[in-house]
Parts: C-alpha cells; structure tokens; sequence
C-alpha cells in the first residue's frame, strides 16, 4: 500500500511512465486510497495545476469523486498520445441546471483559445448550429437529419440535456464559429453516467473535426438540391423544409406554417411569342425578383417548369399574405428583354397545417395545388387560400 501511494502523490507531478502508469494500476485500491474522507484534504493538494473543475473540489460522495478522477486521468493519458480527436468531461448539476467541464483537451482550448473555466460558456456561444443524424426507418436505408438552431439551442437547452440523460449518449455534429471568423463542423460522441445521489450527470466525449466531410456534404446537396437556371432551391429541398418544420411544430417552436404553389399564367404564350431563351430569361427574373420579397421565415423554390413554391411560419392568413406580396409585385413589375417589355401574373394556392389535424406533406400539397387550380378558373392572377374565394387586385 505505501508503494501505491506514492505514486497516488506523484502521479499528477511526474511524466508519460507515471500516467500511463496509473491506466494498470488497480482502480479500486486506488480510489480508496485517494478518495477516502481522511484524505480528502490531501486529494486537493494533489490535483493538475489546469483543474477548474467542481467535484473534485466540492462536497460530492466518494463514487463520483472516483470516477471523475479517474476519467481524468485517462482523458490527460489519451490528451498525451495527439490523436486527432479532443477528449472532454463534462458535469451537469439537475438541481440548479448548471453546467461545467472538469476536463477539457488542450487542443479543444487552443481551437477555441480559451481556458477550462472559461471553456463552457465560450463553446456555448460559438455554436451556430446542432445536427443530429438517423434512419428514417426500420430499413435503414434512409438518413433523416435533424437541424436545430442557435435560437432553438437556447430555448431547448434543457429538454435536450433531458434526452442526452435519457438516451446515455451524445452524438450530434455542430457548426462552430472560431474566434478567427473561420466557420468549422466539430462531430460530438460520448458516454453519458448519472449519479442520482449527487443530482450529476458526467459525459465522458470526444470532439471530431469534420469539417471535410461537411463541406464535401453540402457541395454535393447544392449540386443536387439546386435549380440550375434560377439557382433556387429544388423540390427535394422542399421536402427537407416540410421535415423541418414539421419538426418545429410538434416540439412546439412554432404553431402553424403554410405552404403556396406558384404558376405563371399562360407562360406557353411567353415561349411562343417570344422564344424558349425569353422564357428561361422570366423564369430566372421572376425567382430573383420572390427571392428579393421574401423575409427571414419564409422560403421560395422551383417546383418544375413554370411552377414555384414558398413555405412560411403561421397559418392560412400568413400564407395568404406572403402570396399576395408577390402576386402584387409580378403583377406591377415589367420584364425587360431583348428590348422587349414582357408583362406576366401568377396565379397562387395556398394550404396550411390549420386545414387538417393531420397531414402529410403531400396532403398540404395536394391542397395547395387544388386551390392553385381554382384559382386559374377564377380567371388567374389571383391567390386562393380557401375554396369559397380568392384575392386579386
């Protein structure tokens, strides 16, 4: 035993042999030894210069005070080796809600050029976003991803350390934001353990960078999500948003949201008047002109040919409103080409999740595009958002 405990004194003063060391030694002799009341006093003496911890320091029962010594012991062994990962530990206290690192990489610190006491709230504020990935089904053969926003982060902040509880694991992908402007993806996995008696939660984890595979991720989805000729985004896109939103309403984000189909009216004509290039010259003017009139929560896509979508937050009557916005606009507005003024209107359906209490995707499109329809036998330049009437200037 005193061989043992002299290493136990040492071992936080001493190099690589010492650390790696401690890996082989017995753990529960060990732990006896260091966390047993009489030597608490003398624990404290002992602990890295770097700790900024609380437990270690704090009035928490000898369990936890083990495994967290031990964890940081092997995260500082594994910190040694510079593998291309950063090792964390995290604490959270259920009864005040707070939240610290007992452990924090130094790579992690230099990324982040902070400290372990300052490395919680300043990791906090980088992240820009969370996502998380799964299968869609019991197939596995799809990948649904999940986006959740700084904003929803803040909001949420609880549920979400709730489920990491429940689920005794953590594995998400966050876009960060450096303190040299730099934007990165840091992959998030770890072990989550739950101490009852002290009210804490440990999360052993490791942060990845995949900021290659991110990038390569989302160059390949605007290859493929978005329209060539009016660079907006493509029905596929569409669904992603359906998803999202879907998402928002039944977490409580938002209450309502709606969808519009968009036709050009007689746009055969524009082709056959005027040539194909004419015509793919509205196309591309009439989505940056949608794109210029659309506002923080509301998005604007191509469906196909001549027909557009939008999805905006609120029910019936925001949609309404979003689609009015641009029929006004098309209307007044006289496309120049070639020399040539072009006029065109268009004709919009709209639907919300107000109109049923439960859809699918393509339930509210299906809506949308009968109204779109009526609104066309109501002599067009005019949006239908109910199928007793429609607006029109």
């Amino acid at each position: 035993m005193g061989a043992l405990l002299k290493i136990n004194q040492n071992i936080w003063c001493h190099g690589q042999a010492l650390r790696d060391a401690f890996i082989l030694l017995p753990q529960n002799k060990f732990m006896t030894t260091l966390c047993s009341p009489s030597k608490a006093i003398r624990m404290k003496h002992h602990l890295p210069a770097t700790y900024a911890g609380r437990i270690l320091t704090g009035r928490y029962s000898t369990n936890l005070r083990e495994r967290t010594i031990s964890s940081i012991r092997a995260s500082e062994a594994f910190n040694t080796f510079n593998f291309p990962v950063m090792p964390y530990i995290t604490a959270w206290n259920q009864e005040d809600n707070s939240i610290w690192y007992e452990f924090a990489g130094w790579k992690f610190l230099d990324l982040l050029e902070t400290t372990t006491e300052k490395i919680g709230k300043v990791f906090r504020n980088a992240i820009q976003d969370q996502r998380t990935f799964h299968y869609s089904d019991q197939s596995q053969s799809t990948i649904e991803e999940e986006v959740i926003t700084r904003t929803q982060i803040s909001n949420t902040r609880h549920s979400l350390r709730k489920h990491v509880q429940e689920t005794r694991k953590v594995e998400a992908v966050y876009q960060v934001s450096l303190p040299s402007g730099k934007t990165i993806w840091l992959k998030d996995r770890g072990k989550v353990e739950t101490f009852p008696d002290d009210k804490i939660t440990l999360t052993f984890g490791c942060l990845t960078d995949v900021s290659k595979e991110m990038e390569q991720k989302q160059f390949l989805e605007k290859i493929g999500y978005f329209d060539d000729l009016t660079d907006l985004p493509k029905r596929s896109i569409m669904e992603k948003l359906f998803e999202i939103r879907t998402g928002d309403r039944s977490r409580g984000y938002i209450e309502e949201f709606s969808v519009l189909m968009i036709d050009i009216d007689f746009f055969k004509a524009v082709n056959d008047t005027h040539g194909h290039q004419a015509g793919d010259f509205i196309l591309k003017e009439l989505a940056a002109l949608m794109i210029s009139l659309k506002r923080k929560e509301e998005d604007i896509g191509r469906y196909g040919g001549e027909e557009f979508y939008g999805i905006c937050h609120g029910g019936i009557q925001c949609g309404v409103k979003f689609a009015e916005r641009i029929r006004r606009n098309v209307e007044n507005r006289i496309f120049s080409y070639n020399g040539t003024d072009i006029g065109i209107t268009i004709s919009v359906g709209v639907a919300s999740t107000e109109d049923m209490a439960q859809g699918s995707m393509n339930d509210l499109l299906a809506l949308a595009d009968k109204r779109l329809y009526q609104a066309k036998q109501q002599g067009r330049n005019r949006v239908m958002g109910t199928e007793e009437n429609a607006s029109s200037e």
